[in-house]
């Protein structure tokens, strides 16, 4: 099993996307996917993040749409901060007439957050692997707001923990399954990790294992 710090698996993307040509919408399509596989029950609420990790929450709404789930996403960013890969889902979800709660503001991503208790299933899409330091402003207000009651998917690790670490940045997401791309991240095997991680899938997107190799030359 391959197990990689946050920076090395941000190499092994790199090297996947910029040297080997694999786009990395086809990545993302790939890991919202996955997740979306875990998902056994409806409603489906989404919460996103403005980043990569809310990108591949819109591609996990658009699969539940597609299949009839009538999902919410809730956006914890303004909309035109959404760029790249992650606009392109967001646009294609809002076209297919998918349901959107903008709510940038603490207060107001708490309440919408909180609107989604008597969700199934939430997936967890706010915070990704690059996150340092203590979580705070609409990101920790939704964490703090987090319902118990639906079954929470994480995407990639539950938002708030560290990934080579494995110890929460002041607050985190307790995931009941966590689904992360490609590679194990390293701090998703400490043991004080496992109440936040929940059962742990490793999910192929379509890296292959030579990105992450220390024999990697570049082609």
């Amino acid at each position: 099993m391959i197990v990689l710090t946050a920076a090395q698996m941000r190499e092994a993307d790199r090297r996947c996307i910029e040297e080997l040509g694999i786009p990395g919408a086809v990545l993302m399509d790939n890991a919202g996917a996955a997740v979306f596989r875990e998902i056994t029950g409806e409603p489906v609420g989404i919460v996103c993040g403005k980043g990569n990790n809310g990108g591949d929450g819109f591609v996990v709404a658009r699969f539940a749409l597609l299949a009839g789930l009538e999902p919410t996403v809730v956006l914890v960013a303004e909309p035109e901060h959404i760029t790249g890969d992650a606009k392109t889902f967001m646009n294609v979800y809002l076209r297919l007439g998918g349901n959107m709660v903008v709510a940038p503001e603490a207060k107001t991503a708490a309440q919408a957050v909180a609107d989604l208790a008597d969700c199934a299933i939430l997936v967890d899409a706010l915070l990704g692997t690059g996150i340092s330091g203590e979580v705070r402003g609409a990101a920790r207000a939704v964490i703090e707001a987090w319902p118990r009651n639906p079954v929470t998917i994480a995407v990639d690790l539950p938002s708030g923990l560290d990934a080579d670490t494995g110890k929460p940045c002041g607050a985190c997401i307790r995931a009941d399954v966590t689904v992360t791309f490609a590679f194990m991240k390293k701090g998703l095997l400490v043991p004080e990790a496992e109440h936040y991680v929940g059962r742990l899938v490793v999910a192929d997107i379509g890296i292959p294992d030579l990105c992450a190799s220390d024999d990697w030359k570049t082609p």
